[in-house]
């Protein structure tokens, strides 16, 4: 198993991408630390690595708090050690409005899931990483990163920030080892893709990118 005997940190394991990464690693046999805001789905994730003969805890943590996210890092480092992977995937869609219609609070309540969580995440695993001199740190960005989402002004700022934060972590810590990358996922099936559509069926033309409506 390419991962037995390590332990990894993932957030947002209740439920979509987490959660299928917390099974895929307890799999190749990582002792997991999942955590999530809802207490009751991060249960189920642990309930099924640890039928399957896995190992794994379940944490109830807001990533947009540093006190939930120092917290985080303490009980997996108690119960299973050091950490050699920290995979920051917590994150919220948000309210779909133009720029100037979004509100301070839509615009600040995405950037501090989605941006300031990772940052903490970072933040508190780092330091356990540069004592044992090395770990990887995986951080989910979005195509939304790299391209303009219409409605998704405070989602896509996060997401470029994810990146660009992944860049500057990464240039500082690569002297102890530790690795530091960002995902830019598509249009993946999972609850939050569904609550964006409001249940309708996929539209890949909705996703269009391409300003005043005119192609090159």
């Amino acid at each position: 198993m390419r991962l037995a005997n390590k332990v990894a940190i993932i957030t947002g394991a209740g439920s979509g991408m987490g959660k299928c990464a917390a099974l895929l690693f307890a799999s190749e046999g990582a002792k997991i630390a999942a955590a999530d805001i809802t207490e009751g789905p991060v249960k189920e994730t642990v309930a099924e690595i640890t039928k399957n003969g896995g190992q794994a805890i379940a944490i109830r943590a807001d990533v947009s708090k540093a006190d939930d996210v120092k917290r985080m890092v303490d009980e997996a480092v108690a119960k299973f050690g050091t950490p050699h992977v920290l995979y920051n995937n917590a994150g919220i869609e948000g309210e779909s409005a133009f720029l100037s219609n979004m509100t301070e609070d839509q615009f600040d309540r995405v950037i501090a899931i989605n941006l300031r969580g990772v940052f903490l995440g970072m933040k508190y695993t780092l330091p356990h990483m540069m004592k044992a001199r090395g770990g990887s740190i995986i951080n989910t960005a979005s195509i939304a990163g790299l391209v303009a989402v219409k409605g998704g002004a405070a989602y896509s700022a996060a997401k470029a920030g994810v990146i660009a934060l992944t860049r500057v972590a990464a240039l500082e810590y690569g002297r102890y080892n530790i690795r530091v990358n960002a995902i830019c996922p598509g249009a993946i099936e999972t609850p939050m893709a569904a609550r964006i559509r409001g249940d309708a069926a996929p539209n890949p033309s909705a996703m269009a990118c391409t300003p005043i409506s005119r192609q090159l």
